[in-house]
């Protein structure tokens, strides 16, 4: 079976013919409830967004130290997305994208899902995508931390898949605007994998996910975080936005205060939700193609930025779930725990990670 774009087919926008008149081909394929929403939520207009690009673009020469290797309108577009269409803010986004690849050369020399380390990340679920997005619209992206196995996957390969995934999902329009959601389950965290995680690599993955890539993060959620992951936290808090520490919830084991923010029938039911547990070789099937196994290497390489090989439904029901360590959580009455800036601001780092 050959590529087929990764992109869902939605139905051709039930416009006036006026509203037409004011879309661009860069906003063809959105739902109108989509583009009344980038209108709202980012300031986006279709009068002045070719305008828009253009002035990111005309700052390019400003940064001579950047190899800014695209420059196309579609892909300045997604940055004005992430900042809200305020231009010097999305231009400094560009220029860290670039920047970090720049910087960081040996994560991207091979930055593809059949290298072998992104590979076998992406077999053992870092990191799991669901198929189905939420009320909102936004995807969501799951880390079982677990099943982090030291001596199978570096972390760096780990961060490399779920940064080659981000590449893949934001070619979507409607996740630029929508965004996305990150679930961390710490059910059976060892203190010994914990300690793996130095100020050094953690500092790699806030840089490339908060401030160099052109993702709207709409929640990045704890479940079952043990003390050192708190005390892991207040290490990184430094290096954390306002903003972002704002969308970090820390549930415990209460998977109430999930639900509030989640809807149960969104949720796989590892995380007291109404779906069937999640198959961990499911994204790792998409980005691979039917070639994938998790047996054998595989050398064919089948991503590129914008389409990827799916997976045929047998081939979906004939690869059974791999396993993994289930959750701790329970539902409980319970509150929604959320990390105000502020709180323990003086609280010292528990773990002795350098």
């Amino acid at each position: 079976m050959g590529p087929v774009s990764l992109l869902p087919k939605y139905q051709k926008l039930g416009t006036q013919k006026g509203d037409l008149a004011k879309m661009t081909h860069l906003q063809a394929g959105l739902s109108p409830e989509t583009i009344e929403k980038a209108r709202l939520e980012l300031n986006e207009n279709p009068d002045v967004l070719h305008q828009d690009i253009q002035q990111v673009r005309d700052m390019i020469i400003t940064r001579p130290d950047i190899g800014f290797l695209r420059t196309d309108d579609a892909f300045i577009l997604r940055f004005l997305r992430a900042r809200k269409f305020h231009q010097a803010d999305a231009f400094r986004l560009l220029a860290q994208y670039f920047q970090y690849r720049q910087l960081n050369l040996d994560m991207f020399k091979n930055f593809k899902a059949d290298d072998p380390g992104i590979k076998r990340a992406l077999i053992d679920g870092f990191p799991g995508v669901l198929e189905n997005r939420d009320h909102y619209g936004r995807k969501i992206l799951l880390l079982f931390a677990a099943n982090w196995d030291q001596s199978r996957n570096s972390f760096t390969d780990i961060l490399r898949a779920i940064l080659l995934s981000l590449e893949v999902l934001i070619e979507d329009p409607e996740l630029q605007i929508n965004g996305f959601i990150l679930i961390i389950d710490w059910s059976n965290f060892s203190f010994k994998q914990a300690s793996k995680l130095t100020p050094s690599i953690l500092k790699l993955a806030i840089e490339g996910l908060q401030d160099s890539f052109p993702a709207r993060f709409g929640g990045v959620h704890f479940v079952n975080q043990p003390w050192y992951i708190h005390a892991l936290y207040t290490l990184i808090k430094p290096f954390l936005k306002d903003k972002t520490r704002k969308r970090i919830f820390l549930h415990g084991n209460n998977l109430n205060s999930l639900h509030q923010l989640i809807h149960p029938e969104f949720l796989p039911s590892e995380f007291g939700g109404t779906l069937p547990p999640y198959d961990m070789g499911t994204w790792a099937r998409t980005l691979l193609g039917p070639d994938y196994s998790d047996e054998n290497d595989y050398t064919h390489t089948s991503y590129n930025a914008m389409h990827v090989k799916h997976t045929s439904s047998n081939l979906e029901r004939e690869c059974s779930p791999k396993p993994m360590k289930r959750s701790q959580s329970v539902v409980e009455a319970g509150t929604l725990k959320h990390e105000e800036k502020g709180e323990n601001e003086n609280t010292q780092p528990l773990l002795a990670l350098d």
